[in-house]
């Protein structure tokens, strides 16, 4: 019996630029596995939802190059799973692509534990993100903690190359257990009616359509730096889904952008500001590596006393979509809907909740982590402390969101918001009927949607807020730095 090549599929789901796959692939028959484990079944809704898509295209591809042979599935924690796997088939190593939050990180040094008696080993291997951290320090050997210079290191230096497509053909093993059937498999039980609407308005899934969608954007790339910003306009590329899932790797991506840059002139100058969200994705994972804590605790130590509010009623018409507030309850009815929400909308999502209403940014976090396909643990995090005003690079406290202008600004005609608010104008659209298809029968929210945003409301919560900063500076005499 030949031993297999043990491949667990976690966030790569895709053939091309995947160097535990092409691992696995050296070292015997290729028997890949995904496991239902604590780390993969702690996720938010959504993100479970779309990792599922995502499984089942790469389980169809592979079965196309192996002539059958698809992703075994297994249920429960890697030390468990894997010890008895190895004993029954042979191989002595198991290849993942590196994905290091700490929850991963902790599983991973059991199941180094666990293999230890049989002298098997855990290979990771690069692809999530551009380069090696270790690769992008200050002249000080240091994390970068402001954008900036990290930016223009990266530039300078180059991310990693690539590693080639996986051979059209894969030998498959046909030892192993015989796991689940992915047909019986659900990710996403609790998310009940939402996942039929999610299903709908949902994304294509899988490496090919990553690679179509990147394609598409190109065409449609020269306004990106300026419209980018328009939430009522298609204008952004959509890829944050696929690098989330690793249905295509930042490497590729780059060098996919970088030779269409190089060959067409005139989309150079937008694509270098694509390419700049790309390093932004990077930085977060980055400072994640060097400050584990920033899921909960604020990257600037001095914020750590701030008297954020919990759980609270603004809270709960934040998290329901009915704020009253045009623009902020249309970007969480987008992200119910579609597991998705423009980046200038979440800003002002998030600038609502931590600052008009005080609330604690890992409160926003968590309803953004069980909501969005496109979940990215370092990104969400390092995102919600830098509108909270408590995160590296931070938007000043003093810098508040005014989602009024901010929608004559970016949705001038009303276009989006008429997209996801009932009523808005005297009409509903589809898109904003789906909305009212997901909720659980708990949640009363009204329906046409209800305005609530005069300028006094929108004055007393930044008038709030400057007042709950500038007390809060005043007591705070020793200022402490417990960042990175």
């Amino acid at each position: 019996m030949t031993a297999p090549g043990v491949f667990w599929l976690t966030r790569d789901f895709r053939f091309a630029d995947n160097a535990a796959l092409a691992a696995a692939c050296i070292d015997g028959p290729l028997l890949a596995v995904f496991l239902l484990d604590p780390v993969t079944l702690a996720q938010g809704a959504a993100s479970r939802w779309r990792l599922m898509q995502a499984l089942r295209a790469f389980d169809a591809a592979l079965r196309r190059r192996t002539g059958g042979v698809g992703v075994t599935v297994l249920s429960g924690a890697p030390e468990d799973v894997f010890p008895p796997l190895l004993q029954q088939t042979g191989a002595r190593r198991i290849h993942q692509s590196d994905w290091p939050v700490p929850q991963m990180q902790a599983q991973q040094q059991r199941l180094r534990g666990a293999l230890a008696p049989l002298n098997g080993a855990l290979h990771l291997h690069g692809g999530h993100l551009l380069t090696h951290p270790h690769r992008v320090m200050t002249q000080q050997g240091t994390p970068f903690r402001v954008f900036t210079p990290f930016a223009r290191a990266l530039r300078r230096l180059g991310p990693d190359r690539p590693g080639p497509d996986a051979p059209p053909r894969i030998t498959a093993s046909t030892t192993g257990p015989a796991g689940i059937s992915l047909d019986s498999v659900n990710l996403s039980p609790d998310m009940h009616s939402g996942a039929s609407v999610l299903e709908h308005y949902a994304l294509p899934s899988g490496e090919d359509a990553a690679l179509a969608r990147l394609e598409a954007f190109f065409t449609r790339a020269a306004p990106y730096s300026s419209a980018r910003d328009r939430p009522d306009i298609d204008a952004t590329s959509g890829m944050s889904e696929h690098l989330a899932s690793g249905e295509i790797s930042p490497r590729r991506l780059w060098a996919i952008t970088a030779l269409r840059a190089e060959a067409e002139p005139a989309l150079a100058g937008a694509l270098h500001t694509f390419l700049s969200e790309v390093i932004w994705r990077e930085f977060a994972w980055h400072l994640l590596l060097a400050f584990p804590q920033m899921p909960r605790a604020e990257w600037r130590g001095e914020w750590a006393d701030f008297p954020w509010r919990g759980a609270n009623s603004g809270f709960t018409a934040w998290q329901q979509a009915r704020t009253g507030i045009g623009l902020v309850d249309a970007g969480l009815r987008e992200m119910r809907v579609t597991g998705r929400m423009h980046n200038r909308v979440r800003m002002v999502v998030a600038s609502w909740l931590t600052k008009h209403l005080l609330t604690d940014w890992r409160l926003g976090l968590a309803h953004f982590a069980d909501s969005l396909t496109d979940w990215d643990p370092a990104a969400n995090a390092m995102n919600w402390q830098w509108v909270a005003g408590c995160g590296p690079d931070a938007s000043p406290y003093f810098r508040i969101f005014n989602p009024e202008k901010q929608a004559a600004q970016f949705d001038p005609d009303g276009t989006y918001r008429a997209k996801w608010l009932a009523g808005w104008n005297a009409t509903t659209a589809p898109h904003a009927a789906a909305y009212y298809d997901t909720l659980p029968s708990s949640w009363q929210v009204p329906q046409p949607w209800v305005a609530d945003g005069d300028a006094q409301r929108l004055s007393a919560g930044r008038n709030a807020a400057l007042a709950a900063y500038s007390a809060f500076k005043s007591n705070d005499a020793s200022p402490r730095f417990e960042g990175l």
